[in-house]
């Protein structure tokens, strides 16, 4: 019986990152509920996931980008722009504990308990979280080397 555990837990333990690092297909189903306000399009104007929303920013390049600096979206809060100015950078870490509470990441980020976000939406989990961040991860611009 022994021999067969082994693999078992081999399989368990090489299963366990692609588990942590987001499921592609149920972020774009979540997507479905940050669509009403969100897009994703590309540099060539594509709608890639989404509608024409406009309520909040372009998410297409979104990770690596500093916070609050979509160049087409004007309407940050003061919160956002001071949490770019202060170096937030959107990474995989930060994204998504922004998704899982806005206002109190930026009231942590900021250490400012007044700080508000204008994104009233929270995900139901750290899991949807991490689902929705390899769905826009995978919209990445590429780079030219």
């Amino acid at each position: 019986m022994r021999p067969t555990i082994l693999p078992a837990l081999l399989l368990t333990a090489t299963a366990l990152p692609a588990f942590a690092q987001g499921d592609i297909d149920n972020g774009e189903k979540a997507f479905r509920k940050c669509q009403a306000c969100h897009v994703v399009r590309d540099d060539n104007g594509d709608v890639l996931a989404g509608r024409n929303a406009r309520t909040g920013p372009n998410l297409y390049g979104v990770i690596g980008r500093v916070a609050g600096t979509e160049p087409d979206f004007r309407n940050y809060s003061a919160p956002m722009r001071e949490a770019g100015e202060a170096g937030l950078i959107w990474t995989k870490k930060d994204f998504v504990a922004f998704l899982q509470d806005p206002t109190v990441f930026l009231q942590t980020y900021l250490d400012d308990n007044k700080a508000r976000s204008k994104m009233a939406f929270k995900t139901r989990s750290e899991d949807e979280a991490r689902d929705l961040f390899a769905f826009i991860e995978s919209f990445a611009p590429t780079q030219a080397n």
